[in-house]
């Protein structure tokens, strides 16, 4: 009689740890211009094999190779470079006021600019865009306020939510900013509704929805699917695949064995695995996603690999979990430094245009800061009333909440 061997789990482990660099090898890289790009019009079983490679188009000399070079001209290129500049600026600047007890809570996009910019240079300025907490270059690359982003996030007299958000779950609909939301994976429903909606009144408008690669485990992420597929919601849904949750490796949330770009293929969605730390391949993938939609071909998901450079939000210390020099060593490199290599083969950046942008964004930006400021923070108080709790909830207020407002002497 043969012993049967016990049952066993397996745990996806991450590819490195600190003290022990990580190998890569995992991230089933391809050359620059290898991938082919298909009609517009395809279905989603044509595409399978675009969810598991990678479409790249800049290659290591930042020559744009193969045929998804965009048709794109320069100015927006050029565009682009200052808004991811813009961008990091902005975080870093921001990350020293959190330290300085100015606001309570910060979360950087650092490494991964280009996602959030080149998509939203591919799309229309009334598009709405549901965001994850990391995409505050869409709001840079749409000339966004300033000033109305950082008093949001300092929860100051002039904040327009109030101090009702999380500092970094903004809310700007003028701009096709989506208000956030803290909890994981919603943005991604709401979009697909919201682009139904569009498209049952007869609208021109798409959506845009973003999640993490964590997220993607997360039950709404696999109802929008369902619903995008079987309405051919006109839709892009993009999963930024960072390498990290939390402190959680990608392969906890099923990136190991598979792609997340196939979860879309096992929906019947067209779907693309994109290198989000090319521009180029960013603005072109996203064009394309974005044609189909307006033509009511169907939804696109797009799974960008980039990298998380910074910590996860400022009560993260990545040195816990992960090798102190991960992202130094990503092979898919820093998407300012790739785009700059590009712009400057075309005669159209140098080093002196780099330092002149440079030195203007931080005056514009320090500016915002100051005039943000004069309006108060968590250090300096002036925080809204406490009494505009009692507002913009109910249209006639009852009697008992008009009661305890008059206990506040309000």
């Amino acid at each position: 009689m043969s012993l049967q061997p016990p049952l066993a789990l397996y745990v996806p482990e991450p590819a490195g740890r600190p003290g022990h660099p990580s190998d890569f090898s995992y991230l089933r890289l391809a050359p620059a211009g290898q991938a082919r790009r298909p009609p517009v019009n395809s279905s989603a079983a044509e595409l399978t094999d675009l969810a598991y490679t990678l479409i790249r188009v800049l290659d290591d000399e930042g020559c744009a190779v193969g045929p998804w070079v965009p048709d794109v001209d320069t100015d927006v290129l050029k565009t682009g470079m200052r808004a991811m500049m813009k961008t990091r600026m902005f975080d870093a600047r921001m990350l020293i006021a959190q330290r300085q007890k100015k606001m309570s809570f910060y979360i950087q996009c650092l490494g991964e600019e280009a996602v959030g910019v080149a998509q939203a240079l591919a799309l229309n300025l009334d598009d709405m865009c549901f965001c994850s907490y990391r995409q505050q270059s869409i709001l840079m690359a749409r000339n966004a306020p300033l000033v109305d982003i950082i008093c949001q996030l300092l929860s100051n007299e002039n904040d327009r939510l109030k101090g009702r958000q999380l500092p970094v779950l903004y809310s700007m609909r003028d701009f096709g900013f989506f208000t956030l939301s803290g909890n994981l994976a919603t943005q991604f429903i709401q979009a697909v509704g919201w682009a139904m909606a569009s498209a049952i009144k007869g609208d021109t408008r798409i959506a845009s929805a973003w999640i993490g690669d964590g997220a993607t485990a997360e039950s709404d992420f696999h109802s929008a699917l369902i619903f995008a597929h079987v309405y051919r919601a006109p839709v892009i849904l993009n999963v930024v695949n960072n390498q990290w949750a939390i402190s959680t490796f990608q392969a906890i949330a099923g990136g190991e064995d598979t792609t997340f770009a196939a979860h879309g293929i096992g929906s019947g969605i067209a779907s693309l695995r994109v290198d989000g730390n090319d521009f180029l391949a960013v603005y072109s993938a996203s064009c394309w996603a974005a044609q189909r939609a307006r033509n009511n071909i169907g939804p696109t998901l797009i799974e960008w690999v980039t990298y998380r450079g910074g910590a996860h939000s400022t009560s993260d210390d990545p040195s816990r979990y992960r090798p102190e020099n991960d992202w130094e060593n990503f092979p898919l490199g820093d998407p300012i430094p790739r785009l700059r290599k590009h712009l400057e083969r075309l005669g159209a950046w140098s080093e002196q245009e780099h330092q002149r942008v440079a030195k203007e964004l931080e005056v514009e930006i320090a500016a915002a800061q100051k005039e943000a400021e004069s309006h108060g923070s968590l250090a300096a108080g002036r925080t809204p009333d406490v009494a505009s709790m009692f507002e913009d909830v109910y249209k006639d207020m009852p009697a008992h909440l008009q009661r305890q407002r008059a206990q506040l002497g309000e």
